[in-house]
């Protein structure tokens, strides 16, 4: 456990007009900061330990799409939490990515302080880098609590981002296909 980290932990507890002696919060500041380096640990990977050497040799060139991967991550703006899903699709051309690799990205990405817009972009430029795919498609919905619980306060409002390479950006069918299987089109 990092010390710096629980005794700054400690210090926003006094700066909040709280006790940090009594007996509900002796421990907090170690807590919050174990949190904290968890939420966080995204930071301590990289794209080549996740994926691992995981690509395999396939003829297959449709369309891979691994929908609604939940995903955690932090507004670097307020640090408060952000919770959705992440939908990928991408066009192999001569290897597919391990199934589970892709939510490990979105989990890398997603551990970091964030906003949404470039969470939605490193996942995308990250899958067409280790794929080589002739396209790469990423569709993030979110909750954000900095939304939510600060501010406008609007309970319901969900952020949708999206990033579409090479064939989906080129291709309205192509696009069209990927937006109607994840249900975002009639």
């Amino acid at each position: 456990m990092s010390h710096p980290l629980s005794q700054q932990y400690r210090e926003i507890l006094v700066g909040l007009g709280e006790n940090p002696e009594r007996e509900g919060l002796l421990d907090t500041p170690k807590r919050a900061a174990k949190a904290m380096q968890y939420l966080c640990h995204g930071y301590q990977q990289s794209l080549e330990e996740i994926v691992n050497g995981a690509l395999f040799e396939s003829d297959n060139d449709e369309m891979v799409i691994v929908k609604d991967i939940e995903l955690y991550s932090l507004c670097e703006h307020h640090l408060l939490p952000f919770i959705g899903k992440a939908h990928v699709a991408y066009i192999p051309t001569g290897r597919v990515l391990g199934l589970s690799k892709v939510a490990r990205i979105v989990d890398m990405y997603a551990r970091r302080l964030q906003i949404q817009e470039n969470l939605t972009k490193q996942i995308a430029d990250a899958i067409q880098r280790v794929t080589n795919a002739a396209g790469v498609a990423v569709v993030i919905e979110a909750k954000h609590m900095c939304m939510m619980m600060r501010g406008v306060e609007k309970q319901n409002s969900v952020m949708s981002s999206s990033v579409m390479l090479g064939a989906f950006r080129e291709s309205c069918n192509t696009r069209h296909e990927f937006l109607q299987l994840i249900g975002r089109t009639n």
